[in-house]
């Protein structure tokens, strides 16, 4: 069997968005089911928009969902003299030719197309047998385009949208080559070809591209190959996903405390789908996957259902992880980790409560931050017996070790509320205010004992004077 290779091949022009994640996911996968190769192609022929910083995205996020890829990455503007061999071979026996039409001729010939009704496209004027004799002007800086077929048809099998045909008659002879830098569509079909890519999987804003490779693989001699296009993704409104539906870059959902393992999850079920697989590895992700269950509809980002997704893996997540992860955004907060309670075992208690490390984080502050409760609310707090019942829990807790157990805590609060005969919100809410100040917490015995026994008791006591 031939060795199945797939390729990723972003333009380092920008950030790397959530459909390029996600088509290197499915070449990933591709690659891995069939014991094959992944490569990583980086296409920065476009010198205007290329950036060395956008080239260090790509592979940050690449890194960040664990892509790993067996070749790469390859840059472009490493091969222009790989592209002019090949130019120079097309030019020699006919494939290709040198055209001298200004922009200003094209843009009136469109314009007179446009006028009589026809879809704009180059006319031929310098193909070789359309100017014979015809000088050629001074100062004009030619560039090369590729001879199509004038008959026929291109037809392909696409993996997900099944046979597409295209007359060549739609098809011009389209530019590869200009001041020395190779288009798009020829580049990538000289790069597919030397490095044997079997599978291209790619958005479905290429179909358009598709036969003019084609056809440029064929005039090449090379074998064609599969050609799979994946459909968009787009907002909870149906329209093609953008800034104004919120994030698209795959790096900034590390910035909103998402997990990579949840992302990459997420954005490959994201259009494909298996059984009633909902939740699963990346291992088994590469176990079934198969471009045929791909849907041919548009996918529609659910930002409720990637947030479940997301606190799924934060339950199963390790609380040693948890916490390395946690400590910058607890400090870019104010707080300060060092010296604080054990931020494995406060991640350890949160994480099944929360949907982000953001969110993490957030319910993690008030363990690293002295107190600052709201004066209204810690007087509210200790009206209707919460004075007393604080007093007394802060009385009996003093004469429990440091090392006491959470159970001993409790105990102790089972005691306050049995001797002053009162419901456990008098108790636990000045707990919450005062001794807290926060909003909510987790069981309160264990978040007591991880903010310390002398720490809490300081606490009641400066909060009793204070309020």
């Amino acid at each position: 069997m031939k060795e199945i290779r797939t390729r990723i091949a972003p333009s380092p022009t920008g950030m790397m968005h959530l459909g390029t994640a996600r088509t290197a996911i499915y070449c990933w996968a591709v690659a891995r089911h069939f014991g094959g190769k992944f490569l990583l192609r980086i296409e920065d022929t476009d010198q205007v928009r290329s950036t060395k910083e956008a080239v260090q995205v790509i592979l940050d996020g690449m890194k960040w969902l664990n892509l790993d890829y067996d070749e790469g990455p390859v840059y472009q503007m490493d091969r222009l003299a790989r592209y002019q061999e090949v130019v120079d071979q097309m030019l020699a026996d006919g494939r290709a030719y040198y055209c001298y039409a200004t922009p200003e001729e094209l843009d009136e010939m469109r314009e007179k197309q446009k006028a009589l009704g026809l879809k704009p496209r180059y006319d031929g004027r310098w193909r070789p047998e359309n100017c014979v004799g015809k000088p050629i002007p001074e100062g004009v800086k030619p560039v090369v385009r590729f001879r199509n077929p004038d008959e026929g048809a291109v037809t392909w099998n696409d993996a997900v949208y099944g046979p597409i045909t295209v007359q060549n008659s739609e098809l011009d002879d389209l530019i590869i080559m200009r001041n020395g830098i190779p288009t798009y569509n020829f580049a990538v079909v000289v790069d597919d070809w030397d490095m044997k890519v079997s599978h291209v999987i790619r958005g479905a804003d290429h179909i358009n591209n598709t036969p003019r490779q084609i056809n440029i693989y064929r005039a090449l001699g090379a074998e064609v190959p599969v050609f799979a296009h994946l459909p968009l993704i787009c907002g909870q409104d149906g329209q093609k996903l953008s800034k104004r539906h919120g994030t698209v870059s795959v790096l900034e959902y590390e910035k909103q405390g998402y997990l990579p393992e949840a992302i990459f999850n997420y954005l490959a079920r994201l259009g494909w789908g298996h059984g009633n697989m909902e939740k699963f590895s990346r291992d088994e992700l590469a176990k079934v996957f198969d471009l045929s269950d791909c849907s041919r509809a548009s996918a529609r980002i659910d930002w409720k259902k990637l947030d479940w997704l997301n606190q799924q893996y934060m339950k199963e997540a390790d609380d040693q992880r948890l916490a390395e992860l946690t400590a910058p955004r607890i400090e870019a907060r104010g707080g300060k980790v060092e010296g604080g309670p054990s931020l494995v075992e406060v991640c350890a208690l949160l994480k099944s409560r929360s949907a982000t490390l953001e969110k993490l984080a957030d319910a993690a502050l008030f363990f690293y931050r002295e107190p600052n409760p709201d004066s209204e609310a810690a007087k509210a707090s200790l009206e209707n017996g919460g004075r007393e019942a604080l007093a007394l829990f802060g009385k009996k807790l003093a004469e429990l070790p440091e090392n006491a157990s959470s159970d001993d805590v409790y105990h102790v609060i089972q005691a306050v509320m049995t001797e002053l005969g009162c419901p456990m919100k008098v108790l636990a809410t000045p707990l919450r205010v005062v001794v807290c100040a926060a909003d909510r917490t987790p069981q309160i015995d264990k978040t007591l004992c991880l903010i310390g026994l002398k720490n809490v008791c300081r606490r009641i006591e400066e909060g009793l004077a204070k309020f």
